[in-house]
């Protein structure tokens, strides 16, 4: 407990109530969904047999397949309707290269998001220094939100193919028996995609986060700082403008002939009662 209260004294916890901090928790989580849902799947799907004779018909044939859903290695044997004879079947299709990038983004995404995190927390100081840690902050998050986008949509593609390759109605296409008329062939139960269809959802989702968070890191760069630097003395500089007085009033009171602010009592060339006093003299 005192380890614990010495970090929480030195550590700065209220950067996770600002967007910054607390969206990067977001994309820690999301991207522990994205490849514990996607890296973690495995299904079954089984299909059925009924030859002519039934002693070699097989009601209940099992096809395992999972992640990295390379299907060309998946195997599984079925009857040939001829006597005891089996034959050695595969599944058709590669689709690993999408699955192992978008978990690999989502791995490098966990390690990133929580990383930051970590320093938003405890090195907040060095990460303001020389304004370096926001600005690859800035360039490494436009990265993610990118990478994100490709393997999401690169994965929802190679999981449309996935679910074709796996439906025991094409399955039944590969087996021999099944293209003579005389025998059955049918479906006894599908894979279910639920896992799936959730890991691309979390995919999506994790762009959105990591693409809405560009802004808000960006504001902690010099670049937009500076902006606002230059905004801000523009508009301090119109306003000195308008405050400036076009005349000075009192520019006439050192003649002594105009005075606009406390010159009315004094006696001035021309007197209400006597005239003016050159014109008097001059006579």
């Amino acid at each position: 407990m005192d380890t614990a209260n010495q970090l929480a004294s030195v550590g700065t916890f209220q950067v996770l109530k600002l967007p910054l901090g607390f969206i990067r928790v977001l994309e820690w989580l999301f991207a522990i969904f994205a490849f514990a849902t996607c890296g973690g799947y495995s299904g079954q799907l089984r299909v059925s047999v009924d030859c002519m004779e039934k002693a070699s018909s097989n009601l209940s044939i099992g096809i395992d397949f999972a992640y990295p859903f390379r299907l060309y290695q998946v195997s599984f044997e079925a009857p040939m309707c001829e006597a005891t004879r089996r034959e050695r079947l595969f599944l058709i299709g590669d689709y690993s290269s999408s699955a192992e990038f978008f978990v690999t983004i989502a791995v490098f995404a966990f390690l990133y998001s929580l990383g930051a995190t970590i320093v938003y927390i405890f090195f907040q100081n060095k990460y303001r220094e020389n304004n370096r840690g926001p600005l690859i902050d800035f360039v490494v998050t436009v990265v993610f939100s990118f990478m994100w986008l490709v393997s999401s949509s690169a994965w929802a593609k190679a999981l449309s193919d996935v679910k074709i390759a796996t439906d025991p109605d094409e399955v039944q296409l590969l087996i021999s028996a099944c293209k003579v008329q005389t025998n059955k062939c049918g479906s006894v139960q599908g894979p279910r995609w639920s896992g799936l269809n959730t890991s691309v959802v979390f995919g999506f989702l994790n762009f959105v986060l990591w693409a809405g968070n560009i802004w808000f890191v960006f504001k902690e760069t010099g670049w937009h700082k500076g902006a606002s630097r230059i905004t801000g003395g523009a508009t301090e500089k119109q306003a000195g403008t308008f405050n400036q007085q076009p005349y000075n009033q009192g520019s006439f009171d050192q003649s002594g002939s105009y005075n606009t602010q406390g010159n009315l009592g004094q006696p001035s060339e021309y007197s209400p009662v006597g005239g003016p006093t050159s014109y008097s003299n001059q006579m």
